[in-house]
């Protein structure tokens, strides 16, 4: 039975950063308030946001006092440690579990979860010292790619591996973290998919998104994907297995990679909102953010129909570098949406926004805002 958070009640977000603002904006379409806790002040969430608390996630007598304060409590960011998870799960339910956290958090972790329930992931082998490297090298073969088993993302804490003369540098590079070894996977396509689980077990989706990356960060995102109806199903299939297998209450994202062959493989699990699931705030009834928040108040999933085919182009720093990026310009195709996220610093690399745009095809709306983003640049 769903424990149900009525509207007026303050929903707790662990993490302040672009996925918690666009969580807190609908939270308070529905009429919720929001907490935001983070190291941070000024952040994307707490712009958006009733309260925003400024702590370490390892002061836990302030962590207490959050949990204290809230009715329930979630995530836009999933690396927070377990006792901090712990501690907030003393006064208040947390969603997704700590349990779960604990597993996405790890890349070892996370391979032997999902190689134990049968779901295809890329050879690997867990590397803790130097030797161990030049053996897993060797059964691996090259070319390879060395990844810090914790707290990595947009390409950061990894480095490929091309010949045996890489491995001391490559390990030398992760300053002698724990590490995953990863098999390279010559694939055709990126893909994902995004999901919404409730407390009853009810399970919805957005079908399958595809994704574009430039120097291992998301550049842009279209749906439907344009792959065949058994890739469509085998990935859901997949997603739904993973979820019930957590026991998932709330947004999540299944990262695959589609082989030439059309096989799947797994490459990584988001326990939250996705940057591919950008796409569905705005073109969607319910968006990513707005299951989140159903999923945690045991209220009943939204629809997930896009009201077009769609996709989402990222808005980095480096998009700055000019100086005033020319919204004018952007936003003269009338289809095209923009979403900043209230950061003060461009910097390269960094996620300051993106565009949206819905068209008759997903191809059309992806070239409508990879158009309106060249325009940000362009002279007058």
């Amino acid at each position: 039975m769903a424990k149900i958070i009525s509207p007026n009640s303050t929903i707790g977000v662990f993490g302040s950063g672009q996925l918690g603002r666009m969580f807190a904006i609908e939270a308070r379409k529905l009429g919720y308030r929001v907490h935001t806790f983070s190291p941070d002040s000024d952040t994307p969430t707490g712009q958006v946001a009733d309260i925003e608390t400024t702590a370490n996630y390892d002061d836990l007598y302030e962590v207490r006092s959050f949990a204290q304060s809230v009715d329930v409590v979630t995530f836009e960011f999933e690396n927070v440690p377990s006792a901090t998870v712990a501690a907030a799960a003393e006064f208040v339910d947390v969603h997704p579990r700590g349990e779960i956290l604990h597993t996405t958090q790890n890349r070892w972790r996370e391979k032997e979860f999902l190689a134990g329930n049968g779901i295809p992931v890329t050879p690997f082998r867990t590397i803790t010292n130097l030797d161990e490297l030049r053996v897993a090298v060797s059964e691996l073969g090259v070319p390879c790619v060395l990844k810090t088993a914790g707290f990595g993302y947009d390409g950061k804490g990894q480095s490929k591996i091309t010949s045996l003369d890489d491995v001391e540098l490559a390990f030398d590079k992760l300053v002698g973290q724990e590490c995953v070894l990863e098999a390279f996977v010559d694939f055709e396509k990126e893909v994902s998919v995004v999901c919404a689980r409730s407390q009853t077990g009810e399970f919805v989706h957005y079908g399958v998104i595809e994704n574009e990356h430039a120097n291992h960060i998301l550049d842009v995102s279209l749906a439907p994907a344009n792959i065949s109806t058994k890739v469509v199903d085998d990935a859901v299939a997949m997603t739904r297995e993973i979820a019930e297998r957590f026991g998932y209450v709330g947004t999540m994202c299944v990262e695959f990679f589609l082989t030439r062959d059309e096989s799947l493989i797994v490459n990584e699990i988001a326990p939250r909102p996705h940057n591919s699931g950008h796409l569905t705030f705005g073109p969607c009834v319910t968006s990513q953010f707005e299951q989140q928040l159903r999923a945690v108040c045991g209220l009943p999933l939204g629809s997930t129909e896009f009201y077009g085919p769609a996709a989402m182009a990222n808005l980095l720093g480096d998009v700055w570098a000019g100086g005033e990026p020319d919204w004018t310009a952007a936003l003269a195709d009338p289809r095209v949406k923009l979403h900043l996220y209230g950061k003060s610093e461009p910097r390269a690399g960094r996620k300051m926004g993106h565009l949206a745009a819905t068209s008759e095809t997903a191809e059309q709306a992806a070239e409508a805002v990879r158009a309106a983003r060249q325009r940000l640049n362009s002279p007058s």
